[in-house]
């Protein structure tokens, strides 16, 4: 049972003797429970725990749980395996409110692995045991896990609460499961928790997040009784679905509206609608924070206007506002896509003084920005450096060596991913590994291989970006009948840009006969003259003027205009 959980652990303490390590200290204080026949004198402190805890007789469950949520609350793991530990030997083991603060105590400090163990040795979990479970997975981002276990404990004897239905409400909601949302909101309606404000308000998060605006304003039109978070969850689920009016409306009506109102307004409208109307309700907050300015930069960033952003960023600086890591993010992907390499040398610097340099976020984007400015060994040279790294670190730098052309090396980290712990490729990883197959000329072997672990392995379906760079390798190697044939067998038949892959792949090895069943159907999934022009181009290169000119007479029959060209110099 449990003791099989922690059994090396419990060796330590055979005779009840305790070593509580105090996290300011190496040094051991020894706190011993003595047996006796029925009492106990035992007295007990956590040394360095900020409210100390004391008994001077046997403690029974209810102290017990008191203490191991003070070890929730400080995070000390030692003390709370050394309270679980204490639990199995005080006969505490069939205890289901202990238990339940011990699955709390290893899914929120130590990790949910344990957790769960835990949690399935327990003969009959309570409904609470089930919510501590659920939303460590939600917590740590497992929410598939999370939903799982919620629809176990449907189909158990218990009968779910508020908070267990909140926590798988925000699952659907990061999940954007909103036919599994919709389930769940009538199951409430079923169990009489509608009207409760907090599962309102998590129910509002869901159906904005799930891009249901009429489903997150229907369920605030339905609550009697509305707090602040009700208001902002609305504001935000229409600003965030660019019902930028219909947020503005819930924003006058508001009675008091706070920092998270405002900056949930000036984030849709910077998004979405007019930047300087965004300007405007910054100016007009009584008290703005890094995340209203933060907002404005984005918006910026997010329409194509990085110098605007950057200009916007001095006058931050220049008012003392204080800078986040999300603004340093913000600004250096703005300059990523305007290769200003002074300026994100000089925001280096910035980050550097403010001792944000191990920031995860910002060395992502600080990646991302050395590698779009061509400077992929300084690039490299930071990933290396970086103490912490999630997969968006990993394709900033993936993506910069693919985009330089170093596909070998593109291929090596990819490798190195693949043993990194913790970690595993996604979708964008697997564009640009495809991408420098293609750039380098991969045998074509390899190439597959790769595509089929994509599905098999990490359970990703291909997309046409992945299927694109499949195809003008498989020009390459002169397979462009089996590329076509590959269209149809991963459905992509009705996808453009597959089509422009496979007909841009003709021109480069002239194939005529797969160029001309790809450019009539590009004809008819898109109106524009890419096809017309590569199949014309085609016809010319094989010497075959009469027919180049015949696509051209095409075109003008048709009334396909062809714009005309531009350097980028």
């Amino acid at each position: 049972m449990q003791r099989t959980l922690f059994r090396a652990l419990e060796n330590h303490f055979q005779n009840y003797n305790l070593f509580l390590l105090s996290p300011s200290s190496t040094s051991k204080t020894p706190i011993s429970f003595t047996r006796r026949n029925h009492t106990h004198d035992t007295g007990v402190e956590f040394s360095g725990v900020r409210e100390t805890i004391r008994w001077e007789t046997n403690p029974d469950g209810f102290t017990l749980v008191q203490m191991i949520r003070n070890c929730i609350n400080h995070r000390y793991v030692s003390h709370g395996k050394q309270l679980h530990c204490y639990a199995l030997q005080s006969g505490f083991a069939s205890n289901v409110y202990v238990n339940t603060a011990l699955v709390s105590f290893y899914a929120k400090v130590v990790s949910l692995d344990d957790a769960h163990k835990l949690f399935d040795e327990m003969s009959q979990p309570n409904v609470v045991s089930w919510n501590s479970i659920i939303s460590g997975y939600v917590h740590s981002g497992n929410l598939y896990k999370a939903l799982s276990l919620f629809l176990e404990l449907n189909q158990s004897d218990l009968l779910p609460d508020a908070y267990s239905f909140t926590s798988a409400l925000a699952a659907c909601g990061q999940l954007s499961l909103l036919l599994l949302g919709m389930s769940i909101h009538s199951r409430i309606i079923l169990y009489g928790l509608e009207s409760s404000v907090v599962v309102a308000n998590c129910l509002i998060d869901m159906y904005g997040k799930c891009s249901s605006d009429d489903g997150a304003i229907h369920v605030f039109n339905e609550l009697k009784y509305k707090d602040v978070i009700s208001w902002n969850t609305v504001i935000a689920a229409c600003a965030r679905n660019r019902r930028l009016e219909l947020a503005s409306d819930y924003f006058y009506q508001m009675p008091y509206p706070d920092t998270v109102t405002y900056n949930e307004m000036i984030n849709g409208i910077s998004q979405f609608g007019d930047i300087d109307e965004a300007i405007k309700i910054l100016k007009s907050m009584p008290n703005p924070n890094s995340s209203s300015w933060n907002a404005i930069i984005s918006g910026y960033v997010v329409k194509n206007r990085a110098w605007e952003a950057l200009n916007f960023f001095t006058q931050m600086k220049a008012r003392s506002v204080v800078m986040d890591e999300f603004t340093y993010s913000s600004i250096l992907s703005g300059i990523a896509c305007i290769s200003a390499l002074r300026w994100g040398t000089l925001l280096h610097c910035c980050v550097i003084k403010q001792g944000l340099v191990t920031s995860m976020m910002i060395g992502s984007a600080l990646v991302d920005m050395y590698s779009k400015c061509g400077q992929v060994k300084d690039a490299e040279m930071l990933f290396q450096f970086m103490p912490r790294k999630n997969i968006v670190t990993w394709n900033a730098l993936i993506s910069g060596l693919a985009n330089n052309g170093e596909s070998h090396k593109v291929v090596q980290y990819f490798e190195e991913l693949k043993d990194a712990k913790g970690l595993k490729p996604d979708d964008i990883t697997f564009v640009n590994v495809l991408a420098a197959c293609s750039q380098c000329q991969m045998p074509l072997e390899r190439a597959y291989e790769y595509l089929i672990s994509m599905n098999d392995d990490y359970g990703i379906k291909p997309k046409p970006n992945h299927l694109a760079s499949i195809i003008r390798l498989m020009g390459h190697h002169g397979q462009l009948c089996k590329a076509e044939s590959m269209i149809y067998e991963l459905g992509f038949g009705s996808c453009p840009s597959v089509w422009r892959a496979l007909l841009g792949a003709c021109g480069a090895c002239g194939d005529l006969d797969v160029a001309k069943v790809a450019a009539a159907k590009l004809r008819r999934l898109e109106d524009n003259e890419v096809g017309y022009v590569i199949l014309s181009n085609i016809n010319k290169d094989r010497g075959n003027w009469v027919d180049a000119t015949a696509v051209w007479d095409l075109m003008r029959d048709e009334g396909v205009v062809k714009e005309a060209g531009f350097s980028r110099i």
